[in-house]
């Protein structure tokens, strides 16, 4: 056992998430970390009209998103891909994985790389938004139901 040199930390316990093989809640299997049980993940369908541009150019306009809500975090609008202009995205080829929602995968738009991202597959209590694509409104500019939306700020963006 390794003495932390940050006396706050001393007494405390660290596991090596991937030295493990798996990690299981009761007998479900946990996923990047283990889930907080104070942070909540909600889903919606809305028919809130959500446009995003990007410098100007409109890329996404969709009046069926699906608003994704999570605790400490800004909402989140999943637009279908036929609502997003794809011609301007492309793959990224970067991923992150989320212990709510699972695996990402990125897109990159002009000089912005990985701008959005799409869950191709999800953990059972997300599939709302399989196939959707989300943009980081941290970094676009985003307009609801006719009114432009301040850019949040986070620890994300």
């Amino acid at each position: 056992m390794r003495r932390s040199p940050d006396e706050r930390l001393r007494g405390l316990v660290h596991l090596d998430w991937d030295a493990l093989d798996e990690w299981l809640e009761e007998d479900e299997p946990v996923y990047v970390h283990p889930r907080n049980p104070y942070t909540r993940v909600d889903i919606l369908a809305s028919s809130r009209h959500v446009v995003v541009e990007i410098d100007g150019v409109r890329v996404a306009d969709s009046r069926q998103p699906r608003i994704l809500f999570e605790t400490g975090l800004p909402p989140r609008y999943y637009l279908p891909l036929t609502d997003v202009r794809l011609d301007l995205l492309r793959p990224s080829g970067a991923t992150s994985c989320c212990p709510y929602k699972g695996t990402a995968t990125y897109w990159s738009c002009g000089d912005l790389d990985d701008i959005a991202w799409t869950y191709r597959t999800t953990l059972p209590e997300s599939h709302k938004v399989v196939g959707l694509v989300c943009f980081y409104d941290e970094r676009v500019d985003v307009t609801l139901d006719g009114v432009r939306q301040e850019r949040p700020c986070t620890h994300l963006a």
